[in-house]
């Protein structure tokens, strides 16, 4: 294999529009060519059913699978997205020199020019964030008035149909690290700016709905409201200075999808439940109604209309699809544990923000996702690209772009020949032998016995570690760089947290023997078995 990917992967400036990548092979890995163009966009994507289909009694649905193997008669997938067309009609668009001929607001145009050229002091827009804005931008603004571009629009229309019959969602792919909360500041900047100077229009929306899948997310997406300190629209200039008073009049709220949960407003045990009831009442409604929900939820936002909402880690938001008793996916054990929690979380999601549009009104929603895929459990294809996703910039493009880092993964195994370098999907060839969740469940398991496989997946890391270390060290770098290992539940974390920094093991009279841990350079005891003062891991 040639290694000059992994050893200069980055091509591209991230400012610049990325017009060199790394050749890769059928199986993903880099053949050591570089190609003079972007690369294009290759997903499955289901494909969306027209909004009026007449098809006479008894016809069957022709079946193109395209060689992607997932195809049904009752849905059928697209290898080839339809974003690589678009791109090209905003790449085409983007080239015209004369705003007056981009077929936008004035206000659009001005920002779309700051943000493609003005000095900035400090942190600069990356091409990425620049262009899923002009995305959303092109679609909303430009598209509907050329006979030409209509079909993209359709496809959205046709797309949102079939998956998401009441709301008209967007989605905007960017790889994680890419800086999806500029994208979101820009969004914002772009809707308000217009509202505020163009009150009657309903293109446009100063009400905000953020969504997040956590409280950490939700923490961290503060920079988007107007009055924080650390205000992206300021402090990173996203928006002109006489502008900025403008962006104080929108309305933002910035929530987790847990909140959207219709709550209790009564409290009652069950037995007392029963007593108000009585034996033949009616059952007690005591869960606050949707209108109760939103005004607990969102109170800045009751009065405004047509709302534009901005789904963070989109790829938990969507309405499963009914499953037919003949469906191929069968799953078992903690496969389908995982399917129904993907599910009920998707379900609360989505049913919240339809109920936002039942009450005030959603012009649209924006998905912001670095994988905007079906989940296992959807009753689509797992891994399938959401058919509303519009725009692109991968994984590899970012690490092209000098973006985000190379991600490394264990190489001793990754040997020709398989259908899978198994330690690329390590978790599917050792999970049968880890402890299930709860911590407690790993208390008498051995972390000297953990499964070869993974053994040999950190030492196969580490090793990697360490020369990286050491050339650090060489460098006068006060800081070592980070090895980070992610586990899938506390039970395994701690059996793996045991194995890399040591360990006291507690013999049966009560005494205990010092285990030093495996990877030297992150041990927490010394050679005689005692605990440093400050642990290293």
């Amino acid at each position: 294999m040639d290694h000059g990917f992994f050893e200069r992967p980055i091509l591209n400036s991230p400012y610049e529009y990325p017009g060199r990548h790394w050749e890769l092979d059928a199986d993903g890995q880099p053949t050591g060519q570089i190609i003079e163009d972007r690369r294009k966009a290759k997903f499955i994507t289901p494909i969306p059913k027209p909004k009026k289909h007449k098809r006479r009694a008894g016809q069957e649905r022709m079946v193109f699978d395209e060689g992607a193997g997932v195809s049904t008669a009752k849905q059928q997938y697209d290898p080839t997205p339809i974003i690589d067309e678009l791109r090209r009609r905003v790449d085409h668009w983007r080239a015209i020199g004369n705003p007056s001929s981009w077929g936008v607001t004035p206000e659009t145009a001005r920002l779309l020019q700051h943000w493609r050229h003005h000095e900035f002091t400090g942190v600069r827009p990356f091409f990425c964030q620049i262009e899923a804005a002009e995305t959303a931008i092109w679609l909303a603004e430009v598209a509907p008035n050329e006979a030409q571009s209509k079909r993209f629009l359709e496809h959205l229309a046709n797309a949102n149909n079939d998956a998401n019959p009441e709301l008209m969602r967007l989605a905007l792919k960017l790889a994680t690290g890419a800086g999806k909360t500029t994208v979101m500041a820009m969004l914002i900047a772009w809707q308000t700016v217009n509202a505020v100077r163009r009150p009657q229009s309903k293109r446009f929306t100063r009400g905000f709905l953020v969504v997040t899948p956590g409280i950490t997310i939700k923490d961290r997406l503060r920079v988007l409201q107007p009055n924080d300190p650390d205000s992206y629209y300021a402090s990173r200039e996203l928006v002109p200075a006489d502008m900025l008073d403008d962006i104080n009049r929108a309305k933002i709220v910035i929530t987790n999808y847990h909140a959207l949960k219709r709550r209790e407003r009564l409290e009652l045990s069950k037995g007392g439940r029963a007593l108000l009831q009585g034996r033949v009442g009616e059952e007690l409604e005591t869960l606050e109604s949707e209108g109760q929900m939103l005004q607990r939820v969102m109170p800045e936002l009751m009065g405004l209309k047509n709302i534009l909402v901005l789904n963070d880690e989109a790829h938990h938001c969507y309405r499963e699809k009914p499953r037919d008793d003949d469906d191929d996916e069968d799953l078992r054990g903690d496969d389908r544990k995982e399917a129904e929690r993907n599910n009920e979380a998707a379900r609360l999601w989505i049913s919240g923000l339809e109920a936002v549009n039942r009450k005030l009104g959603l012009s649209r929603v924006i998905d912001l996702s670095a994988t905007p895929f079906f989940l296992r459990g959807s009753g689509y294809a797992e891994g399938t690209l959401f058919p509303w996703t519009m725009s692109d910039f991968s994984l590899m493009d970012a690490i092209e772009c000098g973006i985000v880092k190379l991600p490394r993964v264990p190489v001793a195994e990754n040997i020709p020949g398989g259908e899978m370098p198994m330690f690329r999907n390590l978790w599917e060839n050792i999970r049968k032998d880890m402890p299930k969740k709860g911590r407690g469940k790993a208390g008498s398991l051995d972390p000297l016995a953990l499964p070869t496989r993974l053994q040999t997946a950190l030492q196969a890391l580490y090793g990697h570690y360490e020369k990286t270390f050491k050339l650090w060290e060489e460098a006068k770098i006060a800081v070592p760089p980070c090895f980070i290992v992610v586990c899938n539940n506390t039970s395994t974390s701690k059996l793996v947290y045991d194995y890399i920094s040591g360990f006291q093991r507690e013999n049966e009279d009560g005494s205990t023997t010092p285990h030093n841990g495996q990877l030297a350079l992150f041990g927490n005891f010394d050679e005689h078995g005692n605990p440093f003062p400050r642990p290293k891991t």
